[in-house]
């Protein structure tokens, strides 16, 4: 079964579609606001007969991956600093320990058959775009770091000299 009507498709999934949305149209954001996620929302017909108390408790806790679940323990969002702005979840991220189900496994990503068509696009987009953005946050290789590889090499000036003692002598010395 397709679904082209909004009326069934749920809160969850029409905010994981906005905020996809904001990611592939801002890609050089890292993060959005609350309310550019609602104006998303808005300007694409996703928050059309959604109440939007429903929306803010979607957004502040129900699929937010990093935060305390109260009923919902999805993780399609995370937030970027504490009651701050949004991100999509990407494999990896910390998860809230309750959000873990034993049964089913939290809902990361809408089903393909559960939105409409002309988001399905941005399934596809993910699973390539949570791959490579999460690449861009591995570790750094200090080793390459040119400042990192300077360490200790001074260390021969202070060989034969305590560092505390090098200073005390230093302030000592008329300018």
């Amino acid at each position: 079964m397709t679904t082209t009507s909004l009326g069934k498709v749920y809160i969850a999934d029409r905010i994981w579609i906005a905020v996809a949305l904001l990611h592939q149209q801002l890609c050089l954001r890292r993060d959005f606001t609350k309310d550019e996620i609602r104006k998303k929302m808005e300007d694409e017909g996703l928050a059309d007969g959604v109440d939007r108390g429903s929306i803010n408790v979607h957004l502040n806790e129900h699929c937010v991956a990093n935060v305390a679940p109260s009923t919902g323990k999805y993780r399609m969002l995370y937030e970027t600093s504490p009651g701050g702005n949004l991100r999509l979840f990407r494999p990896g991220d910390f998860t809230y320990a309750t959000r873990y189900q034993k049964r089913k496994p939290s809902k990361i990503v809408p089903k393909r058959e559960e939105i409409p068509p002309q988001y399905w696009q941005l399934l596809d987009w993910y699973e390539t775009w949570s791959k490579e953005s999460h690449a861009q946050d591995a570790p750094i290789n200090w080793e390459d770091d040119p400042l990192i590889r300077l360490i200790g090499s001074g260390k021969h000036i202070w060989a034969d000299e305590h560092a505390d003692e090098y200073v005390n002598r230093l302030r000592e010395e008329p300018a």
